[in-house]
């Protein structure tokens, strides 16, 4: 199978779930992201503002702005940057209907302790495909940090289509 072939694939399965179905499925993945021994320990989180057929992620935002330094990405070209949000940060909604931070810029990724991304599938190897565009594939390299990928089980395969410079996830958590 292809990655665009995958990727149609995981968008079908998706469109087998309402809104209010797929939220209440990330309640599981975001009570065992909270209590992973990294993200307990971490103070500088990357995360992302999901879209609605992706784990919601806006508990782990919301609950954690004060007691963390929350990570946002924003989509600027074809890259990626990171903005701090807190409670006083506005946010717009970016190119991708994603809601971004337009919190002040953060530049210094050796003080990330932690990186939860999105994909559209991962596998037990820890492989990720994206969407398509390449923004994390530019990203995560940059980042010295453990990487969590955070999915829907029906996204995690046994082996999914990948190239040598795909950069893998250290672990996955899935629904």
């Amino acid at each position: 199978m292809t990655k665009a072939e995958l990727r149609k694939q995981i968008r079908l399965l998706k469109q087998q779930y309402t809104v209010e179905e797929l939220k209440k499925m990330s309640q599981h993945a975001i009570q065992r992201m909270e209590a992973h021994p990294s993200f307990i320990s971490a103070q500088t989180v990357l995360l992302y503002h999901a879209l609605s057929d992706e784990v919601d992620t806006t508990h782990l935002i919301q609950q954690y702005a004060d007691k963390k330094t929350i990570l946002l990405p924003t989509v600027v070209g074809d890259e990626l940057e990171l903005h701090i949000f807190d409670a006083e940060s506005e946010t717009k909604t970016g190119v991708f209907g994603i809601i971004e931070s337009e919190g002040q810029l953060f530049t210094d990724y050796s003080q990330i302790d932690l990186a939860i991304i999105p994909g559209m599938a991962f596998d037990k190897e820890g492989n990720r495909l994206g969407r398509g565009k390449g923004y994390y594939d530019r990203l995560l390299p940059q980042l010295h940090c453990p990487k969590i990928g955070l999915c829907f089980s029906f996204q995690y395969f046994d082996s999914i289509p990948h190239e040598k410079h795909d950069t893998p996830m250290d672990e996955i958590i899935t629904t």
